[in-house]
């Protein structure tokens, strides 16, 4: 984790910024590609890369601009077109690629954008080596010809890759038929609109796909798992039994019951826990989550004898700490989950699929198999900041944040950290106090906003 706040460019979940500004700029982008594709030369004579990207209107210029750098570097590139960043994992992977890459910025709103990056294994790149790339990223940038993005041809797309992930995703789920459920799925305006029509066609039952018009502004635009309370509502309206609500790039999953009540990744944690256990799949019986996850979970898993680990935000190193622990399942409140023995990174239609297979074998709602799950009051306030300064070292904030633990202690959790992806401070408070919980919130986010607020 150290190695995080010395980076220039990468964020937690590759880079990340307004589309056309740095670090997404023409130059930095086409630095990128040539990064990449020189880091590639040094283990294969022809590298090949496979590129996958969102439904934001940026995401066609940035793709081409790449290319042109991964060319110019010697790789050859190949393009899946619009899909989920797990697609692109599960296709290097399986067609070996040397390595794969995702225009996307995720959950973000349109004007943002990103580049993630992944091995020819199919896993995100370790830290040393985004480190290695980003270094010679800002070489690139401060000496290269950068080519004109309107000069230069759109990467052509291969459909036949996309029916390799369908195909995919179907294969984890082995029998899986809807034919007894009504489901609304929130495509989000992203990623999971080019892939779940066929998916769910394939799949059966009365299906209700809603988002899947993507027109370049309205990805994650008051829809997708940042927003359930929408399908929630629709849920409710159409008398459908589940809700499934993906974000922009399709890699984490949130799921509504039929009482407008919302389903978050705690949730999914505790009842794919439990049901891995049952079928002796669970290693160690130990699940990895987050810093963020509730402590109801925690109590709900130690009752069924499940141990449950807590990794720092950010699901590279919710997998790090998996692979110590040999841990057969991890993941994030946000609905990111992780099934290492499917797939190599977080994939919201897999982790849809997953759940729906667990209630379609047992007979049993989300509401049944969740009904357990305490939830403990727990709020989070974004502040917005100018600067990402150490939080320890601000007398005042430090001084909110004893306050709370001191006062908490046994009681309750404080975690506060800074976004890896945006100008954020991230305040979370949990509690069986409400009152409490909302004061020292409101107390540590006003000290920042002081100190640091834009």
């Amino acid at each position: 984790m150290s190695n995080v706040k010395t980076r220039k460019l990468f964020g937690t979940d590759g880079i990340r910024g307004v589309a056309g500004k740095a670090p997404l700029d023409a130059t930095t982008i086409y630095a990128t590609g040539l990064a990449i594709g020189h880091s590639l030369r040094r283990t294969s004579a022809e590298p090949r890369v496979i590129l996958g990207r969102d439904t934001r209107e940026s995401s066609p210029w940035i793709a081409a601009t790449l290319a042109a750098g991964l060319r110019e570097a010697g790789a050859a590139v190949e393009s899946a077109g619009i899909v989920p960043t797990p697609a692109v994992a599960f296709l290097a992977r399986q067609h070996k690629f040397h390595a794969g890459v995702v225009i996307s910025a995720s959950h973000n709103p349109w004007h943002d954008n990103g580049i993630k990056l992944f091995g020819g294994d199919g896993f995100k790149l370790p830290d040393d080596v985004e480190l290695a790339i980003e270094d010679e990223i800002l070489h690139h940038a401060s000496v290269a010809t950068v080519p004109d993005p309107t000069t230069l041809p759109a990467v052509t797309d291969s459909a036949l890759l996309h029916a390799d992930y369908v195909d995919f995703l179907i294969s984890c789920v082995p029998g899986l038929r809807l034919n007894q459920l009504h489901i609304v799925a929130d495509c989000a305006n992203g990623a999971a609109a080019a892939i779940a029509p066929e998916l769910f066609k394939r799949l059966g039952g009365d299906v209700t796909l809603l988002n899947i018009a993507p027109d370049g502004h309205n990805i994650n635009d008051h829809c997708g798992a940042l927003h359930p309370e929408w399908v929630a509502a629709e849920v409710m309206k159409r008398g459908a039994n589940l809700g499934l609500t993906f974000d922009g790039d399709a890699d984490r999953c949130m799921l509504t019951g039929a009482q407008n009540n919302i389903i978050n990744g705690d949730a999914i944690l505790l009842m794919a826990a439990r049901d891995l256990k049952e079928r002796v799949l669970l290693t160690g019986n130990v699940v990895v989550a987050t810093t963020m996850s509730n402590m109801g979970l925690e109590a709900a898993l130690k009752r069924s004898g499940i141990r449950m680990l807590r990794a720092p935000v950010g699901d590279r190193y919710v997998l790090e700490q998996m692979q110590q622990h040999h841990a057969a399942l991890g993941g994030e409140q946000s609905g990111h989950i992780l099934f290492p023995h499917l797939a190599t990174t977080g994939d919201g239609l897999l982790t849809a699929l997953v759940v729906l297979d667990l209630i379609a074998r047992s007979g049993k709602s989300v509401e049944d198999l969740t009904a357990d799950l305490k939830v403990f009051p727990q709020v989070i306030v974004n502040v917005k900041v100018r600067e990402k300064k150490p939080l320890t070292e601000i007398p005042a904030v430090a001084k909110a944040i004893r306050a709370a633990e001191d006062e908490l202690a046994d009681t309750g959790r404080v975690v506060i950290r800074y976004s890896g992806t945006e100008a954020l401070a991230r305040v979370m408070i949990e509690a069986e106090s409400g009152s409490a919980m909302q004061r020292h919130a409101e107390s540590i986010a006003a000290a920042i906003r002081k100190e640091l607020g834009v």
